[in-house]
């Protein structure tokens, strides 16, 4: 005989009093966020946000996830890094093209809300979106527990930005001679965790507690660490000289990404050798014997942004950095041939 007991949610799966629990423990966090722009608050259907000081504004935006470095994140059973890198890796992808930031929203889908890990993933966004001067004006928590894995989550983020029309980074004037200075990583950032993983928890059996005397850190610790935020670096940048293209070292490593902003006719060519490498990335390659093409495509290698200016802007770029604390290399130059990327293994 069926059972005929009255079914709730919470028997389905989702709990609207941890929702609720939840969304009372963000509240005070995500305020600390709020610009006077911001007209909304916490808990509103859409964030309000009052576009100001723009003569011509074109807005610039950016989707993008953490990716499987949360893989990580659930096997340490932290979670108060992993907003912060979503944040600055949305951040860094549209200050390249000249923009400030002006809000982030995020997603996190998850197979059951509970409210201590949700308010650790939000610590972490808010102190993104506080070191960039963004708000977090909104988000959505989905408790989706036939879509998501016992313990797990995701987690999504989307920014937006303004710059004005006259002052967008394209990277059109870039011309030969121009000198490409790259901005130091601190290890992973948000790519190349898929094959990370399989390395050191696959091929070598690591627990996120092992200790990696290279490394001086446990493994968890060394792939955690955060994705650097660039925003503030690079709008200093902006009022010193004049920036032609600026490229966030994600998934595809140096090769593909500075490609995307090099015009017809220029070559990016990179004098390898010249930057600090960390030393997870050669811990990755002898671990998991992997060529050295590979791990430029894959990983940052050490330099998480690229800048291109002109040779006579150099010494005040490089001063303006040093002044950001950004650890700096000159790491190339823009020469004549087919648009390509060269001087590093691809």
């Amino acid at each position: 005989m069926a059972d005929k007991n009255p079914l709730t949610y919470a028997d389905a799966g989702v709990s609207f009093e941890a929702e609720t629990e939840a969304i009372s423990r963000l509240k005070k966090l995500v305020r600390t966020t709020y610009r006077p722009e911001v007209l909304s608050d916490v808990g509103t259907f859409g964030g309000l946000f009052a576009l100001q000081r723009y003569q011509e504004p074109v807005l610039v935006s950016s989707t993008d996830s953490v990716g499987t470095k949360l893989k990580v994140a659930f096997k340490a059973g932290r979670h108060d890094t992993v907003g912060f890198d979503i944040v600055a890796h949305c951040g860094n992808d549209i200050v390249v093209q000249g923009a400030e930031p002006l809000f982030f929203l995020d997603y996190i889908g998850i197979n059951q809300v509970v409210p201590a890990v949700i308010e650790e993933i939000v610590t972490g966004l808010t102190l993104g979106c506080r070191e960039i001067g963004c708000a977090l004006i909104g988000g959505e928590i989905a408790e989706l527990s036939d879509i998501y894995a016992v313990g797990e989550y995701d987690l999504v983020g989307t920014i937006v930005g303004a710059v004005e029309k006259a002052d967008v980074i394209t990277g059109e004037s870039i011309a030969l001679g121009d000198r490409l200075i790259g901005l130091a990583s601190i290890g992973l950032h948000t790519n190349g965790f898929t094959l990370a993983r399989r390395i050191l928890f696959d091929r070598c059996n690591y627990s996120v507690d092992t200790y990696l005397p290279e490394l001086s850190a446990t493994v968890a610790d060394a792939l955690l660490a955060t994705h650097k935020s660039y925003v503030k670096s690079v709008l200093s940048l902006r009022n010193v000289c004049d920036v032609k293209g600026i490229a966030h070292i994600t998934g595809g490593g140096l090769p593909a990404n500075v490609l995307r902003i090099l015009p017809e006719g220029c070559v990016a060519h990179i004098w390898n050798g010249t930057w600090e490498i960390p030393p997870i990335f050669p811990c990755l390659q002898a671990k998991g014997d992997v060529e050295d093409s590979e791990m430029y495509r894959v990983f940052n290698m050490g330099i998480g942004m690229v800048i291109v200016v002109a040779p006579d802007s150099v010494d005040a770029a490089l001063r303006s950095l040093k002044a950001s604390d950004e650890s700096t290399y000159l790491i190339g130059e823009v020469v004549a041939g087919e648009k390509g990327v060269h001087g590093v293994p691809s």
